[in-house]
């Protein structure tokens, strides 16, 4: 579902992404782990067409991110925890704007606000205007936004940061729901207990660069460690980056 080779981007001399290369298969949760200034959204922007590499190449869906942009933004959703909606609509008002923004049909937009509503338990944003949301129930309408078209591929950056309790639960089972045999998600992350619930592998950066990859089971056993946190510092230590230094660039 997702290829990448070799990809770079620097900011202002400074690199974010060094020579990054890894796959994602359908049926796969995969993550992208690592802190703050890790590459993890400056990656994710690279694979959603915000951003142009440097160098290097990625695909997503067959579709190459750097000459066919147009059939990948069609073929993913995306999701974090900055994404806006308009006050003045209702949920359902939103679904069927994006909805027709995607070319669906009326009805098949009524059947996914339903199918998304039994999932997410929309409830009441359905009704409401965005403007009285709680931060759970515009979260809840962001992701059923991304979702309403059924896209191979979906990326969630950051997305339980400021939830409450039952709603970081929706999204995460969400998330863990979602793969399927023709479908993938890519979840990037710091917080490594959601990594260790949800991901079947992930990718390790730190700095812009990756540090090791693979299973978590695999990740904990490199790393040496009894947990996935305990081995991260551990495997970026061996990497040779100061893991008390500061990130190269924020992204």
């Amino acid at each position: 579902m997702i290829e990448v080779d070799r990809l770079s981007k620097r900011f202002d001399g400074v690199t974010a992404v060094a020579e990054l290369s890894f796959s994602v298969a359908a049926g796969e949760v995969f993550g992208l782990l690592g802190p703050n200034g890790a590459g993890k959204t400056t990656t994710l922007r690279i694979l959603s067409t915000l951003l142009r590499a440097d160098s290097g190449r990625a695909s997503v869906a067959g579709h190459d991110v750097s000459t066919q942009g147009e059939a990948v933004r069609r073929s993913i959703g995306v999701v974090n925890g900055g994404m806006g909606l308009y006050d003045r609509l209702t949920g359902r008002e939103i679904l069927h704007y994006f909805g027709r923004i995607y070319d669906l049909p009326k009805p098949h937009i009524e059947r996914r606000i339903g199918e998304l509503d039994a999932l997410l338990g929309l409830g009441d944003a359905l009704s409401k205007r965005a403007g009285t949301f709680s931060t759970g129930m515009k979260q809840k309408v962001v992701i059923a936004r991304a979702v309403l078209h059924d896209p191979p591929v979906i990326f969630f950056d950051e997305v339980t940061s400021g939830l409450d309790v039952m709603a970081r639960r929706a999204v995460l089972d969400v998330v863990r729901a979602y793969p399927s045999e023709a479908r993938a998600v890519v979840y990037s992350t710091h917080v490594m207990s959601e990594v260790e619930e949800l991901c079947d592998r992930a990718a390790v950066l730190y700095r812009g660069r990756l540090v090791a990859e693979g299973s978590i089971a695999a990740l904990i056993e490199q790393g040496g460690e009894s947990n996935l946190e305990r081995s991260f510092f551990r495997l970026v230590e061996r990497s040779g980056l100061d893991p008390k230094e500061g990130p190269a660039v924020r992204a």
